[in-house]
Formats: C-alpha cells, sequence, structure tokens
C-alpha cells in the first residue's frame, strides 16, 4: 500500500514519526511536506495529500495539523476523499468499516505518538464491509461539489 503523508508545522513532529513508523511496517511512503517545524498553511499540504488519494496516485492518506480538524476539512474539498480525525479506535475502525475513510487525520497537538500509531495501524488494517455502505458512500460522492 502507498499512503501520501503531510502535515503543517504544528503537526511536523508527529507526521515524522508516523512516517517512520509507517516505513517500519512496510509500506511506501511519499512524504508531501511540509519539510520543518517553519510556519505554514495546512491547507496547502491538505490539498497535496488529497489530490493523491483521489486521482489514484497513492491508496490512502494521512495528514497532522494541531488538531486534525483542519486538515480534515480541507481535505474533504476533494473528490473520491473521505477524511476523518481519528481520536478512538472506535473511529478508526468504523470509519473504514462503514465510511470506507481513506484518508486518516491526527492532532499533533492533541495525540500521543503510540496512540496513533495505534489508531493508524487499526485504519489501515481495517476493511471497508462493503454491502449496504455502498449506496451509501456513493450518495456522498454524488452529492457534493468538489474539485
Amino acid at each position: 500500500m502507498k499512503i501520501a503523508i503531510g502535515s503543517d508545522h504544528a503537526g511536523f513532529s508527529l507526521k515524522e514519526a508516523l512516517k517512520t513508523f509507517l516505513k517500519n511496517k512496510g509500506y511506501s511512503v511519499v512524504d508531501l511536506g511540509c519539510p520543518s517545524t517553519e510556519r505554514c498553511d495546512y491547507s496547502d499540504y491538505a490539498q497535496k495529500v488529497a489530490q493523491s488519494v483521489s486521482e489514484g496516485t497513492t491508496d490512502r492518506g494521512v495528514l497532522v495539523c494541531g488538531s486534525g480538524i483542519g486538515m480534515c476539512i480541507s481535505a474533504n474539498r476533494f473528490s473520491k476523499i473521505r477524511a476523518t480525525v481519528l481520536r478512538s479506535f472506535d473511529d478508526a475502525r468504523l470509519s473504514r468499516e462503514h465510511n470506507d475513510a481513506n484518508i486518516a487525520c491526527f492532532g499533533g497537538r492533541l495525540t500521543k505518538e503510540t496512540e496513533a500509531y495505534s489508531l493508524l495501524e487499526t485504519f489501515l488494517t481495517t476493511p471497508f464491509e462493503g454491502g449496504r455502505h455502498i449506496p451509501r458512500i456513493a450518495k456522498i460522492d454524488s452529492n457534493t461539489n468538489k474539485k
């Protein structure tokens, strides 16, 4: 699985830790920035990761900002993107099983590294259930005015 990862300055440290975690698990990781803790805008990096996943260049995405919320809102503006903020095991599991989420968003100021590792592993290994959820996902994708 090929994973795009991005952050703003507030999420840089957690992004770097998650990048190492993913590589150690055998995932192919594409780091789309930011390159440091120097102040930057989260929406720039959300766009890069969301475009990569939307266009099929990567399979899934990971975004980190201070809270995870700004990244999630920005990423969900793009076609075929179902980004979610992960704060609990149930968020990680249900977002995959029921919503076929394809971008995991984290709060670098709110989420401990070890917790993020567990949440991300659950997110990446939980399959989409399909079935009754397929028409719901189709409605989401067709009922939006996305890029």
